[in-house]
């Protein structure tokens, strides 16, 4: 295999893993936050008799919307450094320094940093809306039950 087939090989590992775990990431994290505006509107505060257990149903599956946001730009990251490694070692493989090939590979290894921040960004946001629908409903409990 020669190295300029090395390369396209490597970079399409390193795009296609990276890129794929960052695409089911952003699925579940949307997924888990329709299920749980879902849940929130059909809440019913009369079927519970115990706040902690009320609680307990609301924050289902929230710490993984925060796990995905807080982990989403270190898997980009973890593309991009893996990116920049084959493509110097390439370089070096080669012997021969080629602007053009250098820009393109960094350019690719860039763009798991950007589907990273792309994935992180909304999932936080997701996150936090999520925190304060809790937030509400809980407070309409304790009205409720003094």
């Amino acid at each position: 295999m020669s190295n300029s087939n090395l390369l396209a090989y490597a970079e399409q590992t390193v795009d296609y893993g990276v890129m794929g775990i960052l695409v089911i990431m952003s699925i579940v994290t949307l997924w888990l936050f329709i299920e749980r505006m879902m849940f929130y509107r059909s809440v019913r505060l009369d079927d519970y008799d115990n706040r902690d257990n009320l609680e307990l149903d609301l924050t289902d599956n929230i710490s993984i919307i925060s796990a995905i946001g807080s982990n989403a730009p270190y898997v980009g990251l973890l593309g991009t450094v893996l990116g920049i490694m084959l493509t110097f070692y390439t370089m070096g493989d080669a012997g021969a320094v080629d602007a053009k090939k250098i820009m393109v590979g960094l350019a690719l290894a860039l763009k798991a940093t950007a589907m990273g921040l792309i994935v992180a960004i909304p999932s936080i946001i997701f996150y936090t809306i999520s925190l304060r629908k809790i937030e509400k409903i809980l407070t309409k409990y304790d009205i409720k039950n003094g």
